[in-house]
């Protein structure tokens, strides 16, 4: 039961009376992998549906006015670009928002003004659907109160107090959609009669900063996989209706290492596609992330990092730095420390042209 990922009702599961099992199977997998999927989640179908739409047509306008949506000032996280491989074969393609779309938005919202820089590269919105941009906060702010809730169910599982998991009056969110390629490459070794999956990677092995992430996913095939305790891999199944929620490296914080934070990769599906769309969850900015008292002390010596206080503000104030000292190309970098736009040079036999 440890290295499976349970599907949970979670209207069922945060009941009086929870079925019998679903909670054990519950901290289970989020002790050992780090991932739930749900069903009965509370985000209304026919906004997922909405939002999917309009995203997915946005994905599949022609490039050069796709281009156009790339944020002004090379800011990796705000609106759409492309990520090719080395070899120029676009691996996949991305649209990014934040919570807010400017500082001012930010202040309104409550957000303190030490915070405000945060929001100073604005999102980027398609001018020929305005209601884009309404639907996309309104499904971040409902992967928002998921994420409650699956802490919620968290914190039953593991026999602590409703609120342990407190996400603050404004919790810290932003989403990103990734687009994923056909990927047939005969003479590379990366398509479909790859010797293994880690031939045809398209989103390397790694485990998110978040407390909660939630996910949709949709396509043809099983290319998400997460990280089993041998460390094998799973793939996660598409299961229609589910939501993913993935744990992430500040819930491991807070637990002090008993929550796993899942790691995840994507691999190629050789000439089918997928889609995803992420909201990355944190506490509010303000709030300073440690074990918290029904954890204290629970791991190891080798923990010790994981056991260190840090505030949200810090964790993520240097994101768009981070991700390019650790993933950009010298001309992103370049593009971004000149505040100017980057769109990713792709190969003529590539995808995505």
């Amino acid at each position: 039961m440890a290295e499976q990922i349970p599907v949970v009702d979670l209207e069922a599961a945060l009941s009086e009376r929870p079925p019998d099992g679903l909670l054990d199977a519950v901290r289970g997998a989020a002790e050992q992998i780090g991932i739930i999927q749900v069903v009965n989640h509370g985000v209304p179908e026919d906004l997922i549906a909405d939002f999917s739409r309009r995203m997915g047509r946005v994905l599949s306008l022609p490039r050069a006015e796709k281009a156009r949506l790339a944020s002004p000032s090379g800011h990796p996280h705000r609106g759409w670009r492309q990520w090719p491989d080395d070899s120029g074969r676009l691996e996949l393609e991305r649209y990014n928002v934040a919570q807010f779309d400017t500082p001012d938005d930010a202040q309104a919202a409550g957000v303190p003004a030490e915070y405000l820089r945060l929001y100073a590269h604005p999102n980027v919105w398609p001018p020929d659907d305005p209601e884009l941009r309404g639907a996309t906060f309104g499904y971040i702010a409902a992967a928002g109160r998921l994420a409650g809730r699956v802490l919620s169910l968290y914190a039953r599982a593991l026999g602590v107090p409703p609120g342990t998991f407190a996400l603050g009056a404004l919790p810290h969110l932003r989403l990103t959609t990734n687009d994923y390629p056909t990927w047939a490459y005969p003479e590379s070794g990366s398509g479909p009669e790859a010797s293994s999956d880690e031939d045809k990677l398209l989103l390397l092995e790694h485990a998110d900063d978040s407390v909660l992430t939630i996910l949709s996913q949709q396509g043809d095939y099983e290319g998400l996989q997460v990280q089993l305790p041998d460390g094998g891999w799973r793939a996660v199944p598409i299961v229609p209706g589910t939501l993913q929620a993935f744990s992430g490296m500040l819930l491991t914080r807070w637990t002090g290492g008993r929550l796993r934070a899942v790691r995840h990769r994507v691999i190629a599906g050789g000439t089918m596609t997928r889609r995803s769309t992420a909201v990355f969850c944190y506490p509010s900015l303000e709030t300073v992330v440690a074990p918290l008292p029904p954890f204290a002390g629970a791991a190891g010596a080798g923990d010790a990092p994981a056991q260190e206080p840090v505030r949200v503000w810090d964790h993520v104030k240097g994101r768009a730095e981070d991700y390019l000292a650790e993933y950009g190309r010298p001309e992103q970098i370049a593009a971004w420390r000149e505040g100017r736009p980057y769109v990713a040079e792709l190969s003529e036999t590539s995808a995505g042209r």
